[in-house]
């Protein structure tokens, strides 16, 4: 018996992976949190099996599931969203595992920022601009945030931020961010990124909040910022196709002439 942690993606079913949707369609128990996994990303699993949405069940509540599933030598999907490893809330879980000597595996799945990068059409990663993607959140009422990682020491680089969980603290994250990135900084929300429902918000970090108000989204959104967002022009071709820049795969081009 085997407990699979299940990456579904950030909503769309058909962003599941091969291997994710294997085993869902093929796990007797299902545990997926439906807050935040469609119930559609969950409907393949097997005629018969034990579908439950853990979105009201407690730590105690699913490790006791998983339990009784040992001891039906039943192997479980439990399926979280976007990737497992983001937010998922799954090393509490491992350690319950392993001091019980339950066997896992983690299947990765694709990442809200990934999906939100994919729906606004471009890259958060631009030549001499941004080099680098900050993943962070906002602690508002959930664990709090270790020493040193905030949004204004993360501000201070100047790269791409993709903040989780912080829809409703809009007005903080003006404060600590626009003295580092001026309050014209690209902003982007996407919101249920991958869902029928999605909606995708463009401004700035002057602006953007008004936006949210007026749109009336309040949970589910994943908060891009950084001067990546709106560069189209004025940046450098990256030197990874630069006949000038040769590597072991291309050597280096003869000048003409």
């Amino acid at each position: 018996m085997k407990v699979y942690f299940i990456g579904a993606g950030p909503g769309d079913p058909e962003l599941l992976t091969l291997k994710a949707q294997r085993l869902i369609s093929s796990c007797p128990v299902c545990l997926y949190a439906g807050s935040l996994v469609p119930e559609a990303v969950v409907a393949i699993a097997p005629a018969g099996a034990r579908v439950l949405d853990t979105a009201s069940m407690t730590l105690d509540d699913t490790h006791a599931e998983i339990l009784a599933a040992r001891e039906r030598g039943q192997d479980v999907a439990r399926v979280h969203s976007g990737d497992p490893s983001l937010y998922g809330a799954i090393a509490e879980q491992i350690r319950r595992l392993k001091a019980d000597d339950v066997a896992y595996e983690v299947i990765p799945g694709v990442p809200a920022y990934a999906a939100a990068a994919a729906a606004l059409g471009q890259e958060l990663t631009i030549p001499e601009l941004a080099q680098s993607i900050v993943l962070t959140r906002i602690s508002m009422k959930s664990t709090a945030m270790p020493q040193g990682e905030t949004l204004e020491n993360f501000g201070r680089t100047g790269t791409t931020l993709a903040i989780h969980l912080g829809i409703r603290a809009l007005r903080e994250i003006e404060r600590q961010l626009i003295p580092h990135y001026g309050a014209d900084c690209p902003v982007a929300v996407v919101y249920r990124v991958g869902w029928p429902d999605q909606m995708i918000l463009r401004g700035t970090l002057g602006d953007i909040r008004e936006q949210v108000r007026t749109s009336k989204i309040t949970r589910t959104a994943l908060i891009l910022v950084g001067p990546a967002l709106a560069a189209d022009h004025g940046f450098p071709d990256s030197a990874l196709y630069d006949p000038a820049h040769p590597h072991v795969l291309r050597p280096k081009v003869a000048a003409k002439g």
